[in-house]
Formats: C-alpha cells, sequence, structure tokens
C-alpha cells in the first residue's frame, strides 16, 4: 500500500452517464475505453474511488425540489437513489454489475491503479431487506415519532447525523445491538472483498459515545458491548483482507480515537476549513500542532462529492496555491472528478447527469503541469519534512531522498508579496523549477531568497553539485547556491 496515496474520486453514475452519450447507448464498468485508465495512470493517480457503486433504494420522492439549481433542465428520469441509502454490497446493474465491477477492477490493476468503494456503516436504505427480516438491527420507537418511518408493524429511526435533520430513505441501524454488529462486519467484507480500500462514511457516528449521545431519546432494550465497533471490525478485516486500505470519514476532533482503532487514514477537514476561510494563521498553528505521524495518516482535499465546487469559492490563483499544499502534505491526498476542469456547480448525488460546464483552461492546465510535476518530484516518495519558522502565510514543505537531494514546496497563501530566506546545506546546489517559475532565487552567502509574488506556488528541486554551474535546459532554469 503506498503510504502517501493520490486518489481520484469519481461519481460513478455521471461519469457513465457522460461516457455513454457519443456513442448513444449505456456504458458500463465493463466498457470504460482504455484511454481513460492511460489518463489516471499518466497524472500519477494511485487509486481511483467509485463513489456511488452499490445497489441502492429508490429514488427520494421529492427529488425534483432540489434539483434544479444542479440541474436546470432536470427530467424525473435523471432522479437517482442516494449512493449512501444501501440495500446490498452488490454493484448495481444499471452500472454493470459485479461481473462489470470486476471487469473494472481488472483493468485499473493492469495499469498499477487500485479500487477504493464506499462502506456505509451507520444506516442502510429503507428499501433494505433488513428492515422486513431482522428489524431488532435497527434503532426502533414504541410508536410514531419525528424522523421515524413505519415498517411493516415496527416504527424504525431514520439514519441521521445528529446535527442535521433525518437522511429520510434510510433506516438507522442500532449498535448497542452486538447482533448489528456482527451483521455489519459481514457486509463489510462483501465490500471490501470487491476491492482494494474501502471509505467509510461518516465513521465517527459509530462511536459508543457519540451514538448513545445521538440515540438517547430512543432507548435500546440492548446493553451496549464495552468494546467499539471499529475496534472489532478493523481487526476483523485485517485478518481476512490484510491489505484493505481503510479511510475514515469523521469530523468533530475524534480523528485520533479512529485512528487508534485502526484506520489507515482519516479525514483532516480541519486543513479545508482553513484554507477555504483564507485564513492561513490558523492553518499553519493547526499544522504545527499536529505531529507528523497524524499528518501521514490524514486525508487532504479542497473538495469532494459532499463540499461545493473549490473554483466556486476560491479565485485561480488562490486554487493553484491551495492545490499545491494540498498535494505537498503527506498522507493521502485526494482530487475529484470535475476539480482538474475547474468545474463549479457540485453535482447532486441524487441525479444521475450533472450540469455542462465549460472546461477552464487555465486551471486544466495548471493541473495537468502540478500532477505531472508531483509524479516527477520526491513528494510523496522520500522523507517528509515542514518548515515552519517561515514568515506568516509561507508554507515551506520540504521532501528529502538522501542528504544530497531534496525537492522543496513553497506557497504563499495570501495575495501580499513576500519573501522567504532557505539555507539547503553546506556545498553547492543547483536549482531546478519543476512547475513554472513565479520567483527567481538570489543567492548570498549561502542563504537562497525567494521574492514570492501573492499566491506563490512553487516546487523546486535542489541537489548537491561538485562544481560551479550556472545554465538552463530542457525548459528549466538552474542556479548554484554556493
Amino acid at each position: 500500500m503506498s503510504a502517501h496515496p493520490l486518489v481520484y474520486e469519481l461519481n460513478t453514475r455521471c461519469w457513465l452517464y457522460e461516457l455513454a452519450q457519443p456513442a448513444g447507448k449505456p456504458s458500463t464498468l465493463a466498457e470504460i475505453p482504455n484511454d481513460q485508465f492511460a489518463y489516471w495512470q499518466r497524472l500519477g493517480f494511485t487509486h481511483i474511488w467509485l463513489m456511488g457503486v452499490w445497489s441502492c433504494g429508490p429514488p427520494l420522492a421529492n427529488a425534483a425540489s432540489h434539483a434544479h439549481a444542479a440541474l436546470p433542465d432536470f427530467r424525473p428520469e435523471d432522479a437517482v437513489p442516494s449512493p449512501y441509502a444501501v440495500t446490498a454490497y452488490d454493484a448495481a446493474a444499471s452500472l454493470g454489475g459485479p461481473g462489470g465491477l470486476r471487469v473494472f477492477r481488472k483493468r485499473l490493476r493492469e495499469h498499477g491503479l487500485k479500487l477504493i468503494l464506499d462502506f456505509v456503516p451507520n444506516h442502510t436504505s429503507m428499501a433494505h431487506p433488513w428492515t422486513r427480516e431482522h428489524p431488532e438491527f435497527y434503532v426502533r420507537s414504541p410508536g410514531p415519532a419525528p424522523g421515524c418511518f413505519k415498517s411493516g408493524t415496527t416504527w424504525l429511526a431514520h439514519g441521521k447525523d445528529p446535527y442535521f435533520p433525518p437522511w429520510t430513505d434510510t433506516a438507522q441501524l442500532d449498535y448497542r445491538n452486538s447482533a448489528t454488529r456482527e451483521a455489519m462486519i459481514s457486509e463489510l467484507f462483501e465490500a471490501a472483498a470487491e476491492c482494494d480500500g474501502l471509505r467509510c462514511d461518516m465513521a465517527m457516528l459509530l462511536l459508543n459515545d457519540v451514538f448513545a449521545r445521538t440515540w438517547k431519546d430512543f432507548p435500546s432494550p440492548h446493553v451496549t458491548p464495552k468494546q467499539e465497533f471499529w475496534s472489532d471490525a478493523v481487526a476483523a478485516v485485517r485478518r481476512k483482507f490484510p491489505e484493505c486500505l481503510l479511510l475514515a470519514e469523521a469530523y468533530w476532533d475524534v480523528e485520533d480515537r479512529l485512528l487508534n482503532l485502526g484506520f489507515d487514514f482519516v479525514y483532516d477537514k480541519r486543513v479545508y476549513d482553513h484554507l477555504v476561510a483564507r485564513n492561513p494563521s490558523s492553518l499553519a498553528t493547526h499544522l504545527r500542532s499536529k505531529p507528523v505521524s497524524f499528518l501521514a495518516r490524514s486525508c487532504h482535499f479542497l473538495e469532494n462529492h459532499d463540499e461545493p465546487r473549490i473554483a466556486s469559492l476560491l479565485n485561480p490563483a488562490e486554487h493553484r496555491a491551495a492545490s499545491l499544499l494540498i498535494l505537498a502534505l503527506p498522507g493521502m491526498r485526494l482530487l475529484h472528478e470535475g476539480q482538474l476542469s475547474g468545474a463549479t456547480v457540485r453535482a447532486s448525488v441524487h441525479l444521475r447527469r450533472r450540469r455542462r460546464e465549460a472546461v477552464n483552461v487555465q486551471i486544466q492546465e495548471w493541473y495537468d503541469a502540478l500532477l505531472r510535476a508531483i509524479k516527477e518530484s520526491l513528494v510523496g516518495r522520500g522523507e517528509f519534512k515542514v518548515l515552519l519558522d517561515t514568515p506568516e502565510a509561507i508554507f515551506a514543505i520540504r521532501w528529502e531522498k538522501d542528504a544530497s537531494r531534496f525537492d522543496l514546496v513553497i506557497v504563499n497563501a495570501t495575495s501580499r508579496p513576500s519573501e522567504l530566506m532557505f539555507q539547503p546545506g553546506d556545498g553547492a546546489w543547483r536549482v531546478t523549477d519543476l512547475l513554472p517559475r513565479q520567483s527567481a532565487p538570489r543567492i548570498f552567502e549561502g542563504t537562497i531568497s525567494f521574492d514570492l509574488p501573492g499566491h506563490a506556488a512553487c516546487l523546486l528541486r535542489f541537489e548537491r553539485v561538485n562544481q560551479d554551474f550556472d545554465g538552463a535546459g530542457g525548459g528549466t532554469r538552474t542556479h548554484t547556491a554556493f
């Protein structure tokens, strides 16, 4: 497993719908053109996350009411079930079924790529067979109550996050019941057998104390096991699928707890929040407060299917700087389909298609250059060091191969010009730009000084040389430090 995966999230149903349009017939996961795999490989991705492959319940009854902002020409047939209202961990027939998914995974492997899928532990679809056959697996109400629905003769609760209204197409599983836990570990095995990694949706909701607070008004006849569900579940997966990557979606400062329960990676949304809020000092404080061991097991992103499009929040210069910073941090780096072309409209997970948007050529060219440079660099491959003794809002991140070679990422997180002074070490050094030059270094008495324009985003290679060198070639500039 890659220590610093580079993941590309696809909205599977929208993506397949768009691939099918030129041919005028449905496209499945078994029929993906080879150039798609070659494109992901060329850009250096290690994993493809197919969001929304499982069999799900019916579409929301009111899908049209919230669809028009995302899709002005909405038609009734555009409504699809939420990918997070799962009825079975089998690939949906409309996507090619289990056979199509296995063909897709095989072709990923042929291109050196791995597959990530979702696991939704907190709830199932209202249409899941368990709601009729095993109502005891769910949070129940003695009668009608807000946020509940009737299944047969039993009132079951809809799934929810305690800070938001219930998800009205779901049924809430009861983790106070040990039988529910055993059944969900079996479901986890079903999902893990089809992929190389699982992104565990809203993983923090299953922590014993979080669950108890969320459902305190719905008493259970069961006694909550003392052991955390994730402790048992992760250990079970490790025994059966030792190479399976486990990513926890998590918030509320419980990230360390989930890592201690065995997850490989966990969301670090604080980085995203500070970048979107244009608050580099808080970001620096956050990064400074976390040990490298935490950063190296965090998932960093600028957007995903839950968040607004980053091109709708940051201008192109801010976007460039933020994207380099996200990719330069250790841990899992996550990019989202549409992000690389500058899309601005967030697609609804309840729709099979999304609004057509013109490609932002400036953003597209930036990501193409950035990902090519990252692929050729030591970022994610060498030893990671954050240089925090920099001027406010300047982030300097170093990835080192050995004492004679390292790559340096420099990001100015504000619009104000600034200066960074840096001492690479004893001896003479050759400096090579891996991205288009945004700062010309000045060399004086063992120190390299950079004048950084606002939102500068630099990726530089430093190589120790044994003799003076000053020249340029191959489209890059080189400089002797001393």
